[in-house]
């Protein structure tokens, strides 16, 4: 049983899925990666979905969800989760969170901030490891270029071809400009240092292949969190929830 509801959250329009018919047991909250949607986590969700409700908003700025009219920073999304977890019936008495890749990031700070609301903090290739790397550097720096440059023949093709056979990333080209700012925001906010603050019962869960948040950050951040647990999926990338659903899933629901 899956419902498709909206709600208005600061202002903003917030489209989000409610998976499970049983209330018994808290919730859970599942916060999608960047630029996801909550449609990428509905197999799992309905597979999570047999004993509890299961929440999957698409954020601001995502899927069916209205994007914010200025650039957002990574605490401007932890103050928009924390409306909605208000305005949500499921989540008003506390609840389990889940977050992948960005949405772990928030997931990690929101739980920092707001560690009476969460019974378990469940990090699934979280990137809340933001080392400044020659490369994000770099990334700034051309994205500043980037707009003194627009007068250039055949702009839009080089810049294109830049992301895609230089840098190899798509996450930052394929959304608005107002997007794009919001991405060099939240990237420039590095968690290392942070992460340590998490009072709740953590489970990491890493794919052993993925190349974006490689296995380094999961063992780093099982050292820093006390009493962490981790799960590292064999021969699973960074995009857990559609390369193995039925694995992440069963991690996931024999560790609440």
């Amino acid at each position: 049983m899956m419902e498709e509801r909206r709600v208005v959250v600061n202002g903003l329009l917030v489209n989000y899925r409610v998976f499970g018919a049983s209330e018994a047991q808290k919730s859970l909250l599942i916060l999608h990666g960047w630029p996801s949607s909550s449609e990428k986590w509905m197999p799992t969700a309905e597979l999570l979905s047999q004993n509890r409700k299961v929440v999957v908003p698409d954020l601001p700025g995502f899927g069916k969800s209205q994007e914010p009219p200025i650039s957002w920073s990574l605490d401007t999304y932890v103050g928009w989760l924390n409306e909605f977890t208000e305005l949500v019936p499921e989540l008003k008495r506390g609840f389990y969170l889940l977050g992948h890749s960005f949405g772990g990031a928030l997931a990690c700070k929101f739980t920092i901030n707001y560690t009476q609301k969460v019974e378990k903090l469940f990090l699934a290739a979280a990137a809340c490891i933001r080392t400044k790397t020659i490369s994000k550097n770099a990334l700034k720096k051309i994205a500043k270029l980037g707009k003194l440059i627009t007068w250039v023949p055949q702009y839009d093709v080089i810049r294109k071809a830049f992301y895609k056979f230089i840098v190899r990333r798509s996450d930052y080209l394929n959304v608005s400009e107002n997007m794009k700012e919001t991405y060099l925001r939240v990237i420039a906010d590095d968690l290392s240092q942070k992460i340590n603050f998490i009072k709740v019962p953590v489970i990491i869960i890493w794919g052993d292949k993925d190349t974006l948040t490689p296995p380094e950050d999961a063992e780093f951040m099982k050292e820093k969190i006390p009493g962490s647990k981790l799960i590292l999926m064999p021969g699973v990338g960074h995009a857990l929830q559609v390369q193995q659903p039925e694995v992440l899933a069963q991690n996931i629901s024999t560790n609440f």
